[in-house]
């Protein structure tokens, strides 16, 4: 099987990760035209974890998102259910499992979380939730796993808020993005997977609904890029 199936089987979608993590990060950064390093900021600044605190980054993959929590004082975990992206991350951090930055890194499967109850100070996933199994339950798991009053910040794909630029968005995303993929050496099978499960995945309002089910409350969410990602944001009950 070269790709991952839309029903996000977890080894089928690991496995998609692992062959991409060489090239995944380079590959982001070009097909979100630098805009991905504006988003890593916004989600730290949703966070605003600092000094004492720590952070959960799930679906951290090589641990670029991870740097922008420690950048600011934090400690911060980076975990993932791809091992390749795993390997690629410690390399890049100094090749040991605890980076020479003080960033562990930790295999961990988001619908059993490997970690105890009320253990962080806040959560953060990455445009990483729409490839788990079962979102609602990744959600439940997260709340678990963060203190009284801990927040949760979900950066992922959504709809485009203007109409003319989403068609645009639309055939840019299924028709180039893999090419575009495959110019930079990543695997282009992986990225038309992704192309579709940016296509599938639900609108702002109706994940903040999810969110607010699985326990969360003040659950709030705000456009970047014309919606082309939204940042939600949500906190643990006291």
């Amino acid at each position: 099987m070269t790709r991952a199936q839309l029903d996000k089987q977890p080894g089928e979608v690991a496995a998609m990760f692992d062959r991409t993590a060489r090239r995944y990060d380079l590959v982001n950064d070009v097909i979100s035209l630098g805009q991905v390093r504006l988003w890593r900021k916004a989600v730290a600044a949703a966070v605003d974890a600092g000094p004492g605190e720590l952070v959960l980054d799930l679906g951290a993959g090589t641990g670029t998102s991870t740097d922008a929590f420690t950048t600011l004082g934090a400690r911060a975990i980076a975990s993932d259910f791809s091992l390749g992206m795993l390997r690629t991350g410690v390399r890049r951090h100094g090749g040991n499992a605890l980076s020479g930055d003080g960033v562990p890194f930790i295999a961990g499967d988001a619908l059993r979380l490997p970690f105890a109850d009320d253990s962080f100070d806040a959560v953060t996933i990455s445009v990483a939730l729409r490839n788990v199994h079962d979102t609602s339950q990744a959600l439940r798991e997260m709340l678990r796993v963060t203190k009284p009053g801990g927040r949760l910040a979900v950066l992922e794909f959504s709809h485009v808020t203007f109409g003319p630029f989403d068609l645009v968005y639309r055939e840019y995303l299924m028709r180039l993005l893999p090419k575009v993929a495959k110019v930079f050496g990543s695997n282009d099978d992986s990225y038309e997977y992704l192309a579709e499960s940016i296509r599938d995945w639900p609108d702002q309002r109706t994940l903040a609904r999810t969110i607010q089910q699985a326990g969360w409350e003040r659950v709030a969410w705000r456009n970047l890029t014309m919606g082309i990602v939204a940042l939600h944001r949500g906190f643990k009950p006291a």
